[in-house]
């Protein structure tokens, strides 16, 4: 088992990795409220569930998408971090953490006619950089069992 300093690196990571769920879904108030009086403003009704606001849509996939991979991720950087190495899983899950924070910037503000083609970078190599720590984390656990 890794030391409390050998896992600093890891720490840190989970925590900007929680910051940035955090602002994420701040990011998702703040439109909310924006949205809520710019309807008032124009006299509608901002219906936050079924009104199908492109903003506000892209306000919620946004955070929504953090929220949906944080179990795995977690997951699997701890193992990685555990059963491999601890400063590998530092690099790893920092590559990964800047590519989910690059999501807001690549979705765009508004989402219309469904998920852009341009996410599937980021999408997909996150998806990759958790596929390498899956495959390190069996090969370490393969070549360490004993029979």
């Amino acid at each position: 088992m890794p030391s409390i300093n050998e896992l600093q690196g890891p720490i840190w990571v989970t925590l900007v990795y929680v910051l940035l769920y955090y602002i994420f879904m701040t990011h998702g108030l703040r439109v909310k409220v924006k949205l809520f009086k710019d309807y008032r403003a124009r006299g509608e009704r901002f219906d936050r569930y079924f009104g199908q606001d492109p903003e506000m849509l892209a306000a919620d996939r946004i955070q929504l998408n953090l929220l949906e991979h944080m179990p795995a991720f977690l997951v699997i950087f701890w193992l990685y971090a555990i059963v491999v190495s601890a400063y590998w899983a530092t690099w790893a899950g920092a590559i990964y953490v800047g590519l989910r924070a690059l999501y807001p910037f690549v979705l765009g503000r508004e989402l219309k006619g469904g998920i852009p083609l341009r996410l599937l970078f980021v999408t997909f190599s996150a998806y990759g950089v958790l596929l390498l720590m899956v495959v390190h984390i069996v090969w370490a656990l393969l070549s360490t069992t004993n029979p």
